[in-house]
Parts: structure tokens; sequence; C-alpha cells
């Protein structure tokens, strides 16, 4: 058993073997109808509920922190329906050329004045914008098993320290976050990631830091039917119908 079998099978002891299997399959992908129709855009199913789970209104003012390559951002413009602004921001040159020319393709020309796009290390992001926002997506960058075991399905070069410093990355982006979010308003963290360093464990962590200026939201029905975990929820493929894995949490900042 290498490094990577070992730590999920203790990690998911009652789960792993049915959740291997359907990490290595396909994953379920659906066709989003964007702004009426406008254009089409392939998602995971996962990824759709969590763009949604933000929960924006007509005019929000709303950051996507880490946006490439722009689904996500696309279920935020739409329900902004013509009110209110996206920041779409994202570090990386080659990706945020990806993410404009999803924007350009699939948001209609009378919208994309609704947006901004952007290329700031987001780790700094909140000390440029502090308090600038009403909702804040923050899909972070993650290790991304399922996409990692699809080029190499016995994952043998894994490595937990890897995952560690990944969450240790993802605490300083939800802190960044966390700083560019008006007081009331509504942080949603996400991931694709199975570790649970790099899900439950960095809201544990903010909890435990921050917790006089953040706490849970603890308004969600709208994700009854989702997996619970310690501090969020899960959509695994297992359990899921193949859709995932995505981790999420929504928080709220006091």
């Amino acid at each position: 058993m290498n490094a990577f079998q070992e730590f999920y099978s203790k990690t998911y002891p009652d789960r792993w073997k049915e959740l291997e299997r359907a990490l290595l399959r396909e994953s379920e992908k659906s066709v989003r109808d964007c702004f009426g129709g406008h254009a089409n855009y392939v998602m995971d199913q996962a990824s759709i509920r969590a763009g949604l789970a933000l929960g924006v209104r007509p005019g929000d003012l709303v950051l996507d922190l880490c946006a490439a390559p722009g689904g996500k951002s696309l279920i935020l413009a739409e329900a902004l329906e013509g009110r209110g602004s996206l920041t779409a921001n994202e570090l990386s040159s080659q990706r945020r050329r990806r993410l404009k020319e999803v924007i350009s393709t699939h948001v209609p020309g009378n919208l994309q004045s609704l947006i901004l796009v952007t290329g700031f290390d987001g780790n700094q992001f909140g000390l440029r914008k502090k308090e600038s926002y009403d909702r804040v997506l923050l899909d972070a960058p993650c290790s991304s098993e399922r996409h990692q075991m699809e080029a190499d399905p016995s994952m043998t070069e894994w490595k937990e320290s890897r995952s560690r410093q990944l969450s240790q990355r993802q605490y300083s982006l939800i802190c960044s976050a966390l700083l560019s979010l008006k007081p009331g308003g509504t942080l949603l963290y996400s991931t694709c990631s199975i570790s649970p360093f790099e899900n439950d464990g960095v809201i544990e962590r903010l909890l435990t830091r921050k917790g006089d200026q953040v706490r849970l939201d603890p308004e969600t029905g709208d994700l009854t039917d989702l997996e619970k975990s310690p501090f969020g929820f899960r959509i695994f493929p297992d359990r899921s119908g193949g859709s995932g894995p995505i981790f999420l949490s929504r928080l709220l900042r006091t």
C-alpha cells in the first residue's frame, strides 16, 4: 500500500474503496444554458451547486477570488440579473486569458460591463479591498485528487506534505477573502479535494483563530440534502451519482 492509499484508507475507513472507484470513473457533467440560452457551458454538477451556494442576489458586489477557468463566475454573474458587479480575480496570466475568453464568449455584451477581471495575488486582495464585497467565493487551489488520478491512477508521487502545504496557502487565501468581505457578508469556501487538511481543517483553523470575525452560516436549509462534514458539506462521487468531489462551507462575517 503506497502513501496515498494508506492515508485515504485511514481517512475514510468505511468507504475508501468505493470512493476510490468513483474517483477513477469519469465525472458527471451538465450543460448549463448561460443567460437564458446565450451560450452553453459544460460543468461538473457539484461545481454548479457550489457556485449557486453563495446565494448571489441582484445588486450584490461580488468577488470570485480565484476565478479561472470561469464556470462559477458565470453562475455568479448570471445571478446578478444585470445589477451589481462581479470582480473575477486570477493571478496566473495564462489562466486569466482563459477566464476572459469564457466571459467574452458566454456573457451577453450588454452585461460584460458588470464584470471586472483582475490579476492580483489573492493573498493580498483583502488588504487592497477591505470590507468591499457583499459576497465572496473562494474556490481555492487544491490537491484535486480526481484530476491527478486521471494521469496517475496509482498516485505513486502523492505526498501528505503537499496537502498540508496547500492548506497553509488556502488558509492565507481565506483570511484575505474574509478581510475583503463587508460585515454581514457571506463567504463560500470550496475545493475539489478530498483531503481533510484542505477542507474542514482550513475552516476549523479560521474559526479558531478568527472566531470574533466569522461564523458558520446557521441557515443551511438549501444544503441539507448534501453530506454533512464537521465544518461544511461534501459532494463526493461515491454518494452523489458520480459528480464531485466538492467540499463547501458557507460563512458569515460578523
